[in-house]
């Protein structure tokens, strides 16, 4: 994934609908309080920090240690450490939807926004615990036999 250089403001400005657009406007504080970092571009996810990963294959790149895309039918919001390792948040969290590394929010008002802070910040925190190119899809496991 790379940065596009598109500003923020630029990209949410073509947000339909308008609620998807409030909503990510409403969540631009939540992840710059949470990860202390400005909020970039990435392809169309809006993304803050960023970690470098190398899988077993050779591939390597860049990602945004936490980030979110207003989608037209849900926000969803990255999790990076998997959705998994939130569980007992979620069932606190107000109704949404997951996969594997992906929690989707259709209505952000129907959330509770400090449990939702709560997940985003385990989730960029976690970053610094799994070695990389442990993911989601891979149980937060190293793919290459690391822990």
């Amino acid at each position: 994934m790379e940065k596009t250089g598109q500003s923020v403001e630029e990209h949410l400005a073509g947000v339909s609908p308008r609620k998807r657009r409030a909503d990510a406007e409403r969540l631009l504080p939540l992840f710059t309080r949470v990860t202390g970092q400005p909020a970039e571009m990435w392809g169309t996810v809006i993304g803050f920090g960023q970690y470098h990963y190398r899988y077993a294959s050779g591939h390597e790149g860049d990602a945004p240690a936490a980030g979110f895309a207003p989608r037209r039918a849900a926000t969803t919001i990255y999790l990076y450490d998997g959705v998994d390792a939130h569980r007992e948040r979620l069932e606190r969290l107000g109704p949404h939807t997951t996969g594997v590394g992906c929690l989707y929010v259709k209505d952000l008002d129907a959330v509770d926004l400090a449990v939702l802070e709560e997940i985003v910040a385990a989730s960029y925190a976690a970053l610094g615990d799994v070695p990389w190119p442990a993911r989601a899809r891979d149980g937060g496991k190293d793919p290459a036999g690391g822990s």
